[in-house]
């Protein structure tokens, strides 16, 4: 059980890594303010180094990650764009980023305690990456 909990723990955070990557790299080319786009870099660069600590980890599982849900991603990438079609600012670009994060803390805290068997280096990087979440929602509340 441990061992089932920890790739499916895994698995969802490498998904988590993924939308976040993403989300980032849909909005940061309309961001005007280099203070802001410095946050998105920072907060991109951290998602990136917890993706490949936990694509290590699940190579050591014999295990290939889980990509976002295409429908998800899909909706995300079409809501993002439509947004930022009608109002090109940072302002959106913050409440983007904000829905985002929430989602991510929402979704991974779920499966944090879905998963309760998971050991004890999966549930830090869950925990890691809540973190970054959280700290890049509160980063960008200053720009909506």
């Amino acid at each position: 059980m441990i061992e089932k909990d920890t790739i499916r723990l895994l698995r969802e955070c490498d998904a988590g890594t993924e939308m976040g990557i993403s989300g980032i790299e849909d909005v940061i080319g309309y961001v005007k303010s280099s203070a802001l786009q410095s946050i998105l870099e920072r907060s991109k660069k951290e998602h990136s180094e917890i993706e490949n600590e936990i694509r290590m980890l699940l190579r050591v599982y014999k295990d290939e990650g889980k990509d976002p849900p295409p429908m998800l991603k899909g909706m995300s990438w079409i809501k993002t764009n439509m947004k930022l079609m009608v109002e090109p600012s940072d302002s959106t670009v913050a409440e983007l980023m904000t829905d985002g994060c929430n989602m991510g803390v929402k979704s991974l805290s779920k499966y944090l305690n879905q998963y309760k068997a998971a050991d004890e280096k999966a549930k830090d990087i869950a925990k890691r990456l809540i973190h970054i979440e959280e700290c890049l929602g509160k980063d960008v509340r200053g720009y909506l």
